[in-house]
């Protein structure tokens, strides 16, 4: 059967404009906006509020905290904390209390639960080895001296830390000082040590030592967060109270 050539050209011609009739809309949805990003968003803060135990209107007044003065002021605080530091009333305040007694119980049982793993893996491929020798780079200033001398871990921004030296100073004990996530800096120390108010004489003689924390802290695999004073009985690293 033979086309027609007239005919042909305008069933070609009507293919072209129909093709040409759909390429801006194909253009248009090619650069509209994509909403999974916000949507994306959104699911990740939804989790995050189920996380910390927060309503999603709670968590959205995190967020908008946290880009005011607190943000500023502590840039690392917990969702908890922040939210009962800026309670708007009094029952406000106890439900982040309570939140966060039940989120650190929690996280507490959970790394005493590691901690009982570790131990048994460490005795089972390093029987009779001791875990850690708390020496510095120079051990002429860093060795533990006997049984009455403690080791103290630090970390910056850390008030409690700045608090517990100042108690052992005052106290006239004698005790070496390793900052956790030093990372070598020895003016990053310094300076701690500075604004903990700790007194220079002492450190020239001796009698407190500034050292980096190099692992130190974790390869002892005590319990707890930082600061944490320990100190050595039969061998073994233990944790004052």
């Amino acid at each position: 059967m033979k086309h027609h050539p007239v005919l042909l050209f305008s069933l070609l011609a009507s293919l072209h404009l129909s093709v040409s009739a759909q390429e801006p809309f194909t253009a248009q949805s090619r650069n509209a906006p994509s909403h999974e990003s916000p949507l994306t968003d959104r699911l990740l803060d939804d989790r995050m509020a189920r996380d910390w135990g927060l309503q999603p209107q709670e968590w959205a007044r995190y967020q908008e905290l946290m880009k005011g003065p607190l943000g500023i002021q502590s840039p690392n605080v917990d969702p908890l904390t922040a939210l009962g530091i800026e309670a708007r009333s009094d029952e406000e305040r106890r439900r982040y209390a309570e939140l966060q007694v039940q989120t650190e119980a929690s996280r507490v049982e959970k790394l005493l639960a590691y901690q009982r793993a570790y131990d048994e893996a460490w005795q089972r491929l390093n029987p009779g080895m001791k875990r850690v020798n708390l020496l510095d780079d120079k051990p002429s200033t860093t060795a533990m001296r006997g049984s009455g001398r403690i080791a103290v871990f630090v970390k910056d921004g850390c008030e409690a830390c700045g608090q517990i030296v100042q108690r052992l100073q005052t106290s006239g004990v004698e005790f070496d000082l390793y900052m956790v996530g030093s990372r070598k800096d020895d003016a990053r120390i310094r300076d701690w040590a500075k604004r903990a108010q700790i007194d220079p004489a002492r450190v020239r003689n001796g009698n407190i030592t500034l050292n980096h924390d190099g692992g130190r802290w974790l390869s002892l695999g005590l319990p707890g967060d930082l600061p944490a004073v320990v100190h050595e009985v039969n061998g073994q690293w233990q944790r004052q109270p």
